[in-house]
């Protein structure tokens, strides 16, 4: 079986939308390393877009799975509970910032935890407006495209979002946006557009991930903390992407003084499987009546067995501090290639969810060509990397948090191979 020719039968049996950053078809993987169909070896810089955390094929992960296999693999929550679920909830309500009393829903999907979100910020509050901001992923459902602040090629085409949703500047110092721009920017709204007695919630990314891998500073959380606590709104971080492990804390608003109201996490909960939760305080989760939450696979047995595994991985192998050191190594090899390069402008990121972000030599302007050329040079040297940003000049690095240290060496001797190819195209 070649890549090539299953490329072709996917452009006739699969839908045109769903986009592919590589046509490179998957057999096999083990922790930091995937097989194709041909046989080609690739180091994996992407995980799944941080699902992986905790590589592919974890044994732990793995065994957990085969294990519920044999007892059962679906009865519907709501139909028939189980005690596994129950207990990681207990332990996500224990485990999310927050030193408060938590509830848990699990659902399947990032975008339908962030659906659920609003669901419940809503019942809570009796209101309907949300705000969030620009740059900014929440998912490809209709309220989730809504939140999400990027229009290519999330919303194109797809007619009119939903009502009552609003957007407010990221804060962003490379390209002229202050934390102060972005607040200033919320109180402009609050006195020309929006009663912010409507107002429901807030959502924000710790870490914005499709936006460009730009973390919060702490002012801005302040910021909408105080904001939400002065007009009685509710404040979600959505850690979807952020959250286990990938920043060096078990969830990024870990590293913040003050804490979300509600939690979004998905990705890297189940190791690979699908599975959502919304985890927060518990006085607000309890505000939907019985029935306005859940789903028919919501929880599912499998990625609850996984997540359980998942989250004994992240504490018997110490992934946080993991996380820190290699994406310290990763940014200290990005600053040399730096001197060097002077289309690097920016290296960011906590932990292991680091980004570089590039432009025109010597200019303020993005440079999307010169990022895809980095990434396509990588690919032809079997480096798989995952571009973003709203003007897509920005290379993330999400491989998995367990990769081994002589592959994560051979990967950043590819990568600055990668980008001298790139300048010398």
């Amino acid at each position: 079986m070649q890549n090539a020719q299953l490329s072709a039968r996917k452009d006739q049996a699969i839908s045109r939308g769903v986009g592919m950053q590589t046509q490179i078809y998957a057999q096999r993987a083990k922790n930091s390393e995937v097989w194709d169909v041909e046989g080609t070896r690739y180091i994996d810089f992407a995980a799944g877009i941080a699902v992986v955390n905790t590589g592919h094929c974890h044994p732990k992960v793995m065994n957990a799975v085969q294990e519920q296999m044999g007892a059962f693999t679906h009865t519907c929550h709501q139909v028939l509970p189980y005690e596994n679920y129950i207990s990681l909830a207990e332990r996500l309500n224990e485990a999310a910032a927050g030193d408060f009393d938590k509830k848990t829903v699990f659902v399947t999907t990032g975008a339908e935890a962030v659906e659920n979100a609003i669901k419940v910020a809503r019942a809570h509050t009796g209101r309907p407006a949300v705000i969030a901001f620009g740059g900014g992923f929440h998912g490809r459902t209709f309220m989730g495209m809504s939140l999400t602040g990027k229009v290519q090629p999330y919303k194109a085409g797809f007619g009119a979002m939903m009502p009552d949703v609003y957007h407010i500047p990221y804060p962003v110092e490379l390209h002229g946006i202050s934390t102060q721009d972005s607040l200033e920017a919320l109180y402009k709204l609050f006195k020309a557009d929006l009663d912010p007695n409507r107002v429901a919630a807030i959502i924000f990314e710790p870490v914005q991930g499709e936006g460009g891998f730009y973390p919060a500073p702490a002012e801005l959380v302040k910021g909408i903390r105080e904001l939400c606590d002065e007009h009685g709104i509710v404040m979600i971080a959505d850690e979807i992407q952020t959250g286990f492990a990938r920043t060096g804390n078990l969830f990024a608003m870990h590293g913040y003084e003050h804490a979300a109201d509600l939690t979004t996490m998905a990705k890297g909960l189940a190791g690979g499987l699908p599975l959502a939760a919304v985890v927060g305080k518990a006085e607000i989760m309890d505000a939907a009546n019985p029935g306005g939450l859940g789903g028919t696979y919501g929880g599912n047995p499998l990625g609850i067995a996984a997540a359980h595994a998942v989250l004994d991985v992240i504490e018997e192998e110490n992934l946080c501090e993991r996380a820190n050191e290699l994406g310290s190594r990763l940014r200290q090899r990005l600053e040399a290639i730096r001197e060097t390069t002077p289309e690097i402008v920016d290296i960011r990121g906590p932990g292991f969810m680091v980004a570089a972000e590039f432009n025109v030599a010597g200019t303020d302007t993005p440079s999307p060509e010169f990022t895809q050329k980095v990434r396509e040079e990588a690919l032809k040297r079997n480096l798989i990397l995952l571009t973003c940003g709203v003007y897509g000049n920005v290379i993330r690095f999400l491989a998995p948090i367990t990769i081994q240290d002589e592959i994560f060496a051979e990967a950043l001797d590819i990568l600055e191979e990668s980008i001298a190819a790139a300048k010398g195209a």
